[in-house]
């Protein structure tokens, strides 16, 4: 790799621009823009360790940068998105899936068009609509528009074909296709039907009822009973289709919405398509993350890759987004000069539109979820990833089991440390556990980890756990692996507790807040795994259950504590007996409504007992909220 500091640039300007990094054989592997060129050329080699991993293993691959100077925001878009375009950069995040998605296309260009479903490059003279995520949705449009408009489906050969045998196709016979090819229509008739599907297709249904409407009359005034009763059958298939297609705005928006959720690795994209106040497709795809870019920066970067090459038409006037962008007023720009047209970019805050936003929300994070699913769900993706870790970490096999701690509490209270189980790359949750830190009050993560690691070890080492007998099988079983939430600090801590157990043979490790760290005790530098790694994204798993894990019982300890203290300070009345009591009715909501003679039932709890937590809890808040202290009317 290059040494960063013999191609460090000179008198750089002080202007906005658009600059390139490259590798020695002049490949171009980062693209950025800056309001300031110099600025933002000068923190890429000030000091390499405060750079992200990524950002410095591409400051270290690349052997030279150059740059252009702009005179302003919107030609540093418009440049930066022409040279993406072109070289392909390795180290800038693509938004976009594996998948090319359908769309309804209408040829235009041809004498007379012909409407089908097409993938790919989009040609010029075609009108294309969608684009539609599942085939069988596209393929139900098109059958519903044939059924109203008798349009052309059939491929250039086969139309073709049937004009030199002077006969129409199956669909011709039962006149759900107009046959030009045998020139049962004129262009000018074939002309409206296919002006009625555009009509259609742009969520414009009015003039086409009105237009059928009185062709059905006409015919009828003419005595032309069968070509009537064909229109009427016609509006009756295109009412029944207007009523599949649910109205989302009743204003006759034309907007994308769009919404960007992530994780500490990922971006996940979410667009619905409202044209004419219908939602007419919808997309979603999930993209690696670029840490030392803001969400802002991100979302950004996805709008100009999303309207980079359309153009008219193709880019709505409305564009609706879920995130507030540092540089709208020019990023709106460049979209509105390709749009030839003014074009709205903003965050709706109230109404259908903020309702509909939220749902492209909850679908971009569940996409997210169900990538992660997918992806932790194949085998090979999981052997994969314990055998990189495995690599990285220098062990002598896979990590068949691993086993992670993480530490939480409630404001320096309530401190608790969850243990979570992966086999084989799978959560095991029957051998999950949690730990209530009892040597201590406040925060002290490693001290913590000391203690937990102690209890949680001890087994192995003389086979007896006073403290969990009902854990003895899952306990009995030795980690390959010992991940702890934190870096090297945190790290030593675990090891410290092993080597007073005689364990120095169980690997540990901390995972540092940037995911690609991981900390060896003792170590000076860390362990990187590639941001792209089937490693890194295991670990990044085991860490988000082992917090959520531990949040979830900090929080349940708290609430319990919370409960036991409202029946504090009753003389006779002591842990054991206030357990007893919770275990009994549940809270102290259905203990406060008990009678003297049932809680005179309970065991230790006499007459006089009874009478004093009574007597207690009149003065209590009837509903209280344990974990934000609330009054409950």
């Amino acid at each position: 790799m290059a040494d960063p500091s013999l191609y460090r640039p000179k008198n750089v300007p002080e202007l906005p621009g658009v600059y390139r990094f490259k590798t020695a054989d002049e490949t171009v592997i980062y693209v950025g823009k800056a309001k300031n060129l110099k600025n933002r050329l000068n923190s890429y080699f000030t000091d390499l360790s405060n750079l992200h991993p990524r950002t410095a293993m591409m400051v270290k691959t690349a052997a030279m940068v150059d740059w252009v100077t702009v005179h302003n925001e919107v030609e540093a878009l418009q440049l930066e998105f022409t040279w993406i375009k072109a070289f392909n950069p390795r180290f800038n995040v693509r938004f976009r899936d594996n998948k090319t998605y359908p769309y309804l296309t209408l040829t235009l260009k041809d004498e007379f068009p012909q409407i089908s479903v097409t993938r790919g490059a989009k040609k010029k003279g075609n009108k294309y609509y969608g684009p539609f995520t599942h085939v069988w949705a596209i393929r139900q449009t098109m059958e519903q528009i044939i059924k109203v408009f008798p349009i052309r489906s059939c491929k250039d050969t086969v139309y073709r074909r049937h004009q030199l045998m002077k006969r129409p196709c199956l669909l011709g016979d039962i006149e759900r296709c107009a046959a030009p090819c045998v020139n049962r229509v004129n262009k000018e008739e074939y002309s409206s039907i296919v002006n009625n599907v555009v009509s259609f297709l742009n969520g414009n249904t009015k003039s086409i009822f009105k237009d059928l409407e009185q062709q059905m009359n006409l015919a009828s005034a003419n005595e032309e009973f069968e070509k009537a009763a064909r229109f009427r059958d016609r509006l009756g298939a295109l009412t029944k289709v207007v009523e599949l297609n649910a109205i989302v705005f009743d204003d006759e928006t034309d907007a994308d919405l769009i919404a960007l959720t992530s994780d500490d690795l990922h971006l996940s994209t979410q667009i619905f398509h409202v044209r004419q106040g219908q939602i007419k497709g919808e997309r979603s795809f999930v993209s690696d993350r670029i840490d030392h870019k803001t969400m802002p920066e991100h979302f950004e970067d996805l709008l100009i890759q999303l309207y980079g090459e359309l153009e008219g038409d193709a880019i709505p006037k409305e564009i609706l987004i879920n995130q507030d962008l540092t540089e709208i007023e020019s990023v709106t720009k460049w979209i509105s000069d390709n749009a030839r047209k003014t074009v709205e970019i903003r965050r709706p805050q109230r109404g259908d539109k903020r309702k509909l936003m939220e749902t492209s929300e909850k679908n971009s994070e569940q996409n997210l979820t169900m990538h992660k699913l997918k992806r932790s769900a194949d085998l090979l993706s999981r052997t994969k990833a314990l055998e990189e870790l495995a690599n990285s970490l220098d062990l002598d096999q896979p990590p068949l089991r691993i086993e992670c701690i993480d530490v939480s509490n409630m404001s320096g209270t309530s401190t608790t440390a969850s243990l979570v189980v992966f086999e084989d790359g799978v959560a095991q949750k029957k051998h999950y556990r949690s730990f209530n830190i009892k040597s201590f009050e406040g925060q002290d993560d490693p001290r913590a980890i000391h203690e937990t690691v102690l209890r949680r070890y001890r087994y192995l080492v003389d086979g007896d756990d006073t403290e969990n007998k009902s854990d003895k099988k899952s306990f009995a079983y030795r980690p390959s692996l010992l991940l702890v939430d934190g870096g090297q600090i945190q790290a030593n801590a675990a090891r410290e507790a092993l080597d007073e157990l005689g364990l120095s043979d169980i690997e540990t490790v901390g995972i540092a807040k940037r995911l690609e760290e991981l900390w060896k005790p003792g170590v000076k530098d860390p362990i990187l795994l590639p941001r792209n790694s089937e490693a890194l994204f295991l670990v990044q798993r085991i860490r988000d259950e082992a917090h959520r894990f531990a949040i979830t019982k900090t929080r349940m300890r708290h609430a319990k504590a919370s409960l036991a203290s409202e029946l504090d300070g009753i003389k006779g009345l002591g842990e054991k007996k206030i357990k007893t009591l919770l275990d009994s009715f549940g809270s102290v909501n259905n203990i406060r409504e008990q009678s003297l003679a049932s809680l005179m039932q309970v065991p230790g709890i006499n007459e006089d007992l009874a009478t004093k937590i009574l007597d207690h809890l009149k003065d209590v808040p009837t509903r209280f909220d344990p974990l934000t202290g609330e009054i409950i009317n």
